[in-house]
């Protein structure tokens, strides 16, 4: 699946839109049990040489230079565990990333928001079908339900695709937005169609989600994120950030061309995340989504087998681009080749996990850059296809 969390407004969004139901989706699979595969803590010894010497080659194929610092991936399957890496974790450096490295993950942070939403289903706290003026009176097409914002039917337009939110944001990226404030940039756009009726991705809806968790829970967003996901987890490395900017070191630099009219890279590893709120600006590393990939995959250690498996029923075969073949679900997607996940993208860093029933096979690549191969495929979601290849 190939969807975005990205500063890029208008028509960009709008053709990642296709692209990530395009690229992903389908009906929904049959249950299927455990997923069998190691964590990272797991060796690699029996990892099949002549298979990691074909994914590292990928890694080494990338291009790595001024507009791609560097790239860590990490294969999970039933054999053992493979990571790779190739360039540094920043430029001029020549110190590798590792899987210890703290990124932003961008849209991933839509599958943990998802998940939080998915257990106060369970605990009884809201349901699916709950309108979203239950909780917030002034959201467009504040008939759309929770399940329509989370499956991006919901009609409600991001609010990244406003031009003064894009001016601000570009003119300062240390600007610091609340999430009130972008919801009002997408009050002032015209709607996606009423809901239901449409497929628009919506970096709003997952806003407006992460309002109603808030608001339900009665604490700060950063502290659910915390006690619901990273603590029991054990990913010591992922953090909310809110209002921060900061990232606790050891850490990659990021890269992009966005907001840059001359097409010229710029470290954008210090501008303000805030802009990405519940759907975009969680900090992790690839050890710690290695991690989260197994819990997304299993619903282990965060949703019982009944949520996982409604999780997995989500998936969409319409309204269009979703189809029988490939589709978009509750906070993920299922594409045609049998690959489930999710791909992220926040100026400087993408980021893509993705699992496989079938293969039982776990796929996670984490870039320094956000800059489109030559082509137009983005670094993460683009090396992700090239292992799934190499993988067999």
């Amino acid at each position: 699946m190939h969807t975005r969390f990205t500063a890029r407004a208008r028509g960009a969004l709008a053709a990642a839109a296709a692209a990530v139901v395009l690229t992903v989706t389908g009906c929904a699979a049959p249950a299927a049990g455990p997923v069998a595969t190691p964590t990272a803590t797991d060796t690699a010894q029996s990892f099949p040489t002549e298979t990691a010497s074909a994914l590292q080659d990928v890694l080494d194929g990338a291009p790595i230079g001024d507009r791609l610092p560097g790239v860590v991936a990490r294969v999970v399957t039933a054999d053992g565990v493979w990571t790779g890496a190739a360039g540094s974790v920043a430029l001029g450096s020549d110190v590798e990333p590792s899987g210890a490295d703290r990124t932003r993950i961008g849209s991933l942070t839509k599958t943990m928001t998802a998940t939080i939403l998915l257990q106060l289903v369970g605990e009884g706290l809201v349901t699916l079908e709950d309108p979203i003026s239950q909780y917030v009176p002034d959201s467009p097409n504040g008939a759309a339900t929770l399940r329509q914002l989370a499956d991006m039917t919901s009609g409600i337009p991001s609010y990244s695709l406003d031009p003064a939110w894009e001016q601000m944001y570009f003119t300062d990226p240390s600007a610091v937005f609340t999430p009130q404030q972008l919801l009002d940039y997408a009050k002032g756009l015209p709607l996606d169609g009423a809901p239901g009726e449409t497929w628009v991705y919506s970096n709003t809806n997952y806003v407006l989600l992460g309002m109603v968790i808030e608001q339900v829970l009665g604490q700060p967003i950063a502290e659910v994120f915390d006690e619901r996901l990273f603590a029991p987890l054990g990913m010591e490395a992922s953090v909310y950030p809110g209002d921060s900017p900061a990232i606790d070191e050891p850490h990659l630099r990021g890269i992009t061309v966005q907001g840059q009219p001359d097409d010229t890279p710029v470290d954008a590893t210090d501008w303000s995340p805030s802009f990405g709120s519940t759907a975009g600006e969680v900090v992790s590393t690839l050890d710690d989504l290695t991690l989260w990939a197994h819990a997304l995959f299993t619903g282990e250690g965060v949703l019982t087998p009944e949520l996982q498996q409604l999780r997995r029923d989500s998936i969409l075969s319409a309204p269009p681009p979703n189809t029988p073949e490939g589709g978009y679900g509750l906070g993920w997607g299922q594409r045609p080749d049998g690959w489930w996940g999710h791909s992220g993208t926040i100026p400087g860093f993408t980021t893509s996990v993705f699992h496989s029933y079938d293969e039982e096979a776990t796929i996670i690549v984490v870039t320094s850059s956000d800059i489109a191969f030559d082509g137009g495929g983005e670094p993460a979601p683009t090396l992700f296809e090239e292992l799934a290849a190499a993988l067999g």
